[in-house]
C-alpha cells in the first residue's frame, strides 16, 4: 500500500512539471511570435509617466497651449517649447488648477540637464501681456534636454519635471 501511495505521489508530481513546463512552451512561443507587442508593453509597464501622460493629452483643458502639461496639486504647469536656429525659446504657464488664473509674480527657475550631461540654470521672467513665464535657452546641442522647472510664490514651492529634444 505505501510503494502504491509513493508511485501515485511521484507520478503526480511528474505531470504537474510536465504541466508547468508546457505552459511555460506556450506562453514563451506567444511572446516570440509577437516580439514588438511583448516589448511595446513591457517597456510601457516599466516606464515613468511622462508629463501629458499624468495629465492627459496636450489641448485636453480649454486653457492649454499645446505644450506638456503637468497638474501638480492645486496647480496647472505648462511648458511649450519653440526650437530658433540658434536657441531655444521657453514659455511657462504656471496656473491655478481648479479654474486655470494665471499666477504672477512668482519666481521661476529651471535646472536644465543638456545632452552632454552638463547642468544649467535658467531663471524666467513674467511676461505681463502674455500672462506667462518666457526664458531663453542659447545653443543649439542636439539630443534630449530633462528639465526641473521650480515656482516659488511667496514660499510657497511647486515643481513641474519636462523633457524635450532638439
Amino acid at each position: 500500500m505505501k510503494s502504491l501511495k509513493t508511485g501515485l505521489i511521484v507520478v503526480g508530481s511528474a505531470a504537474l512539471m510536465l504541466l508547468a513546463a508546457y505552459g511555460n512552451t506556450v506562453q514563451a512561443t506567444n511572446a516570440a511570435n509577437k516580439p514588438d507587442d511583448f516589448l511595446a508593453a513591457l517597456v510601457a509597464k516599466n516606464s515613468p509617466p511622462t508629463p501629458t501622460q499624468i495629465a492627459g493629452t496636450p489641448g485636453n483643458s480649454n486653457s492649454s497651449k499645446g505644450g506638456q502639461v503637468v497638474e501638480s496639486g492645486p496647480y496647472h504647469l505648462e511648458l511649450v517649447v519653440e526650437k530658433e536656429a540658434a536657441q531655444t525659446h521657453l514659455d511657462f504657464y504656471l496656473q491655478r488648477g481648479d479654474n486655470h488664473q494665471t499666477i504672477p509674480n512668482a519666481k521661476v527657475t529651471s535646472q536644465i540637464q543638456m545632452p552632454d550631461r552638463t547642468q544649467k540654470t535658467v531663471t524666467f521672467t513674467y511676461d505681463q501681456k502674455d500672462q506667462h513665464y518666457t526664458a531663453l535657452l542659447p545653443g543649439k546641442v542636439v539630443g534630449q534636454y530633462q528639465m526641473k522647472i521650480t515656482a516659488d510664490m511667496s514660499g510657497q514651492k511647486v515643481d513641474g519635471r519636462f523633457t524635450f529634444n532638439r
